[in-house]
């Protein structure tokens, strides 16, 4: 047994069955501190902290069964989701060291020598979803009292956010370039800044052409999403609504985006193909590129952000309309300008100008109505 002091408070550190075991009593007396310590030790002897038979502990190759059923359940309704999951969890997989390892025997070492193997061939993204995808299952396993703790998992830096934005020369030239599926689908999405999966799971239910109460637009709704912040209502810009018109006239499916079965809404995969295709048409027989491969379907919504960031949109305001689950995501197209502090400014001289008129006019007024019971 060591009980040690760090900082203000006392820690112990022992060994027990294999296992080393360091924890912060969170108490100031070393007195109280053995006596967490030997609690513990007692709760380890009984099972009572979730130790288990370390015979029973799954490796990380059977676990991945249990993983993935929980995966296909709590986003039963999101397959993109679940195939983001089953694909990273494969990758994971092929990794015969972290396969046979037991869940309990997964550490932050072993983690380690996953990513430097993996780094050798990918970028930081990919290995970054892999790594997001084994922390999440390794909490899983924690929250069902399979392990007692999930490792620390860090992500790595450096990982490339792709910042395209279509300037309205580009807009127009690419939309010119797109056959008329694509061209709605990029057209609702410059206007509204969906997601692709929130726009291709819009039904004709989701959509008003006529403003309702005060509105001075149509609306779209927005049921479900990748955010606790998705359900949203926006307003229907004028090509928006064309768009959308159009559609309605000649729509014998309840999606707006339907796919060859009218059932079920087209998919991603078809837009991205047919996206490329724009990208990079085929010219006598070779790839040309139109636009940076960096520009992606998603770029569209990116684009929508970034121009109400340049108009002025607040950050609050922004989050709201897209969908964000935090406001710091808003933040980041939010630029101000030399220009835009000075209107700020400007704007707060009107509010208070307002104001004092305001009172001036109320002040006024009671000193009229004084002097008239004066001279009454």
């Amino acid at each position: 047994m060591a009980i040690f002091k760090r900082g203000s408070t006392y820690y112990f550190e022992f060994v027990y069955g294999g296992r080393r075991y360091c924890r912060s009593t969170k108490v100031k007396s070393q007195r109280a501190a053995g006596e967490i310590e030997r609690a513990f030790r007692t709760a380890l002897a009984k099972g009572d902290v979730g130790i288990v038979d370390r015979q029973k502990v799954p490796t990380f190759g059977e676990f991945s069964v249990r993983f993935m059923e929980a995966i296909r359940v709590r986003s039963a309704e999101k397959p993109a989701t679940v195939r983001f999951y089953a694909d990273r969890t494969t990758r994971l997989l092929k990794y015969r060291p972290l396969r046979e390892a037991r869940l309990d025997a997964i550490d932050e070492a072993l983690i380690e020598r996953y990513v430097t193997a993996r780094r050798a061939v990918v970028l930081p993204a990919s290995c970054n979803r892999e790594l997001a995808t084994l922390r999440r299952a390794l909490r899983l396993a924690e929250d069902w009292k399979i392990i007692t703790k999930a490792p620390r998992i860090r992500l790595l830096k450096g990982e490339h956010q792709r910042t395209f934005v279509l300037s309205h020369q580009e807009e127009a030239r690419y939309l010119a370039a797109c056959p008329p599926l694509l061209r709605d689908v990029a057209s609702i999405m410059l206007d509204s800044g969906l997601r692709i999966g929130e726009l291709l799971n819009l039904r004709w239910e989701d959509i008003r052409f006529d403003p309702t109460g005060a509105a001075r637009f149509g609306s779209l709704r927005v049921t479900s999403g990748k955010s606790r912040n998705a359900q949203r209502t926006l307003s229907l810009t004028a090509r928006a609504s064309r768009v959308l018109f159009a559609r309605r006239k000649v729509s014998k499916s309840p999606f707006v985006f339907p796919g060859k079965s009218l059932e079920a809404p087209i998919l991603v995969t078809s837009l991205n193909h047919l996206h490329s295709k724009v990208r990079e048409p085929l010219l006598q027989g070779k790839r040309i590129q139109e636009f940076p491969a960096e520009f992606v379907l998603h770029g569209l919504r990116h684009t929508f952000l970034t121009r109400l960031g340049e108009a002025g949109t607040d950050a609050f305001t922004i989050m709201r309309l897209a969908g964000h689950s935090s406001v710091t995501v808003s933040q980041r197209y939010v630029h101000p300008t030399p220009e835009s502090c000075e209107t700020a400014f400007e704007r707060l001289e009107a509010l208070n100008g307002r104001a004092n008129e305001r009172l001036e006019g109320k002040e006024s007024h009671q000193s009229s109505h004084q002097q008239f019971f004066q001279t009454a």
